[in-house]
């Protein structure tokens, strides 16, 4: 048996003002052909899995390309059909595969392609027709009907924060195993929920959701379930929540545990649709919370949903409240950082932060820091794998402790803060830029959690985001849809 292997992804926000170009996958990860010959990182882990299992069962492994760039803005024409024309190319030349297993995204959008996946998985069927083609999303994908016919096999993962991509890339391996050994024929539906909104799956009602789809797995005939929660920010005709069914030869039942899954989903939007506080009112709730330390997240400047992450509302507000006892980050500022490691720790000067990228970052903060740590080549963990932050720098003023760095990136985890030598169980309210992810890390050593409903590249207002693509013909803009 012949594995094929390889990986490319993005998400696109089609309100970001940061491109999308050779430098930001350059930023990301870049493998040809030798992802596997690194650790494991949150990217590249699909592919170690696949090689393993399949190595494990005596098949012939070929690495394609693996490239992978921080959510941003429309992706660069040449730079995508460059990255897609190397594995078609590596493809052609091994001969085709029995399997082929892609490590996508979902909503990589590029200058002429809105749909970058469908349009790999096309490729790639043309190449070799009769392989079982597999596809592990995230899912906040746009699920095309492209994606669907092309692929054999989509499996996303279930968790948001995305901390099973382990898990799902394993089940993925083992659907495609299973069907190029002849002992199932998978057939996949899916059905539109008609629903925008954001789904956590760390509290109920969605925690009980997700373990009910594990649960059904491999129940009769009912394979693989996926519930795509769509990218809000990505302008498409097929923005939206979708779930996905894969059963053993039956169409019909297929169509059917789809529909029953999204039926589902959609009875439980009031339920789930949260509207989180502005600023102000989020800083009151903080300010009369009883102990910290309190987290509140900097929801519309996630740097994993396309945003630039320099955003300086948040951290304005607080300094004119006299807010102290603040740690704060991951701001994104290459040249404050490269001005701080210039200068050294210890010193104190007069440095302009953030704000530096549109309208949607705000105004630069002047002030006058100290610096307290520089450092390189640091990592945070985002569920079991490691996600690297570039060089980063701690900064302190006024009694609020800032880290910066200079590759764009959320944040996940206290080590972000803890391993520069800041105690976050010593300050009173620690900020992170990130819409939910940062809950896995975080939520265990909150006293209290508020996501804050910032201006910015992802504002989490789904009736009012100024789609031109996707028709407003989904909840919450709309009570009932299916009305």
């Amino acid at each position: 048996m012949k594995l094929f292997i390889a990986g490319l992804s993005t998400e696109t926000n089609s309100f970001s003002p940061m491109p999308t170009g050779m430098a930001s996958f350059e930023e990301g990860s870049i493998h040809h052909g030798d992802a596997t010959r690194d650790k494991p990182m949150y990217w590249t882990a699909p592919l170690h899995i696949w090689r393993d299992k399949a190595e494990a069962k005596g098949w012939h492994v070929i690495e394609s390309l693996s490239a992978h760039a921080q959510p941003g803005g429309l992706t660069v024409k040449s730079v995508y059909e460059g990255f897609r024309d190397e594995i078609v190319a590596e493809l052609t030349a091994a001969g085709g595969a029995d399997v082929i297993l892609l490590a996508l995204h979902g909503a990589m959008i590029a200058d002429g392609y809105d749909d970058c996946e469908g349009d790999l998985i096309a490729h790639c069927r043309a190449v070799s027709p009769g392989a079982v083609i597999g596809g592990l999303l995230d899912p906040h994908s746009n699920l095309t009907d492209k994606m669907m016919t092309e692929a054999s096999l989509l499996v996303a993962f279930k968790e948001y924060p995305h901390v099973d991509v382990p898990e799902r890339a394993a089940d993925l391996f083992r659907l495609a195993a299973g069907t190029a050994e002849g002992k199932i024929t998978p057939v996949m539906r899916d059905w539109d929920c008609r629903m925008i909104i954001a789904m956590p799956t760390t509290k109920p009602p969605m925690r009980g959701f997700v373990d009910d789809m594990l649960a059904a797995e491999g129940q009769g005939d009912l394979l693989s379930l996926s519930l795509i929660h769509g990218f809000p920010w990505s302008d498409h005709p097929r923005t939206g929540s979708r779930a996905v069914a894969i059963c053993d030869g039956s169409a019909e039942r297929a169509a059917q545990q789809a529909e029953t899954l999204g039926r589902r989903i959609f009875a439980l939007r009031h339920e789930l649709h949260r509207v989180p506080p502005d600023i102000d009112t989020a800083l009151d709730m903080a300010q009369a919370a009883p102990e910290g330390p309190v987290v509140l997240a900097d929801m519309s400047d996630n740097a994993g949903g396309g945003a630039p992450s320099d955003a300086t509302f948040l951290l304005r507000a607080m300094i004119e409240r006299g807010m102290t006892g603040v740690a704060t980050g991951l701001f994104w500022d290459p040249i404050a950082v490269r001005i701080c490691k210039e200068a050294g720790e210890g010193a104190t000067l007069n440095l302009r932060m953030g704000g530096k990228c549109g309208p949607m970052s705000g105004d630069p903060l002047d002030l006058v820091v100290t610096v307290r740590k520089v450092a390189s080549g640091l990592t945070q963990r985002f569920g079991t794998l490691p996600a690297p932050m570039g060089d980063v720098v701690w900064i302190e003023t006024r009694g609020i402790d800032i880290v910066l760095n200079d590759l764009r990136s959320q944040t996940f985890h206290p080590e972000a803060f803890e391993q520069l030598g800041i105690d976050l169980g010593q300050r009173r309210y620690v900020c992170v830029k990130s819409s939910n992810h940062y809950e896995a890390g975080f939520n265990p050593i909150a006293a209290q959690v508020i996501g804050v409903a910032t201006p910015g590249s992802i504002n989490p207002d789904f009736a009012n985001i100024p789609y031109k693509h996707r028709a407003k013909t989904y909840f919450p803009v709309v009570e009932d849809p299916f009305a």
